[in-house]
């Protein structure tokens, strides 16, 4: 079921498939990729309870083995329409006997999707109504159209960072785990000019602690685009698909990341990871305005 929302000239979807918000578009113009699966068919899906790929396509958890694919099952579950108002929509996803086959906590996921004045917040909050910890990781991997206008490049965009960095990325392997060794091209000063080598050679570029709380996906010459705040999220990746010269970049906050090529496995020691008590909560968010 699809919901839409309005905040003056901004309108959004929403989709209880995934929980994800499928739509954003201010004066008229889109902003989040279509999903053509000519390219990818995602839109912004929500990585939950993992974050990237797990070693082996398996994770130990409590001694026992489990099987997940990439970047969790929230994105390919269905979830349950809790609230609504007319600029909002609250989403929610429970443990079920689909999801303990995979993922042996019971846990409560509630989305919320907040339509601005001109741009949007996507809130998690995870709640742990179980008798034991609950580990998890969690990330948003907001696709956004790239370029923006007809008669645009990809390459006449750049990545702007709120502050001059000096960071190394990390990337992943060809079966998308991180290596230690592995890393990418240096991040100095603040901006990433755009062009499809780096994602080609290296698929999705990571980075961790900067000291930025926010980037923009920006036009070079215009300055127009989007604005992304992902304070609270510790890492943030940049990804698009290798070798397609696609028309679009996902800018995605994580809390975790995929499995490191020397980890032993054990879900509780993945870097990154929440582990939330009994009755507990966690709440992170973005937001996306346009500039």
């Amino acid at each position: 079921m699809q919901i839409t929302l309005q905040n003056g000239l901004c309108t959004a979807v929403a989709d209880t498939r995934g929980g994800e918000l499928v739509s954003f578009r201010d004066a008229g113009a889109e902003y989040i990729w279509g999903g053509d699966p000519a390219y990818w068919s995602g839109r912004n899906p929500i990585l939950f309870p993992i974050v990237g790929s797990l070693k082996n396509g398996r994770v130990l958890i409590n001694g026992q083995e489990y099987e997940m694919a990439r970047h969790g099952f929230a994105r390919r579950s269905e979830f349950t329409l809790a609230q609504q108002g007319g600029s909002f929509a609250v989403l929610e996803l429970r443990d079920s006997p689909a999801t303990l086959t995979q993922f042996p906590y019971p846990f409560l996921l509630r989305v919320r999707h907040d339509l601005l004045d001109g741009g949007f917040t996507t809130t998690f909050e995870v709640e742990n109504p179980g008798p034991d910890p609950l580990p998890f990781c969690i990330g948003g991997h907001t696709a956004f159209r790239c370029p923006f206008h007809d008669g645009e490049r990809f390459e006449d965009y750049q990545l702007l960072f709120d502050r001059g960095e000096d960071a190394v990325p990390l990337c992943p392997t060809a079966d998308g785990l991180l290596s230690r060794e592995g890393t990418g091209p240096a991040l100095s000063g603040r901006s990433i000019p755009l062009t499809h080598a780096p994602f080609d050679e290296l698929d999705t570029l990571i980075f961790q602690d900067l000291r930025s709380t926010g980037v923009a996906l920006v036009h070079q010459g215009t300055g127009r685009g989007v604005h992304m705040d992902f304070a609270g999220f510790p890492m943030v990746a940049f990804w698009t698909p290798s070798n397609a010269n696609a028309p679009f970049l996902c800018l995605e906050p994580w809390q975790g990341c995929a499995a490191y090529v020397d980890e032993d496995g054990e879900f509780l020691h993945k870097p990154g990871c929440a582990v939330l008590l009994p009755g507990e909560r966690k709440t992170l968010a973005y937001t996306v305005r346009t500039v």
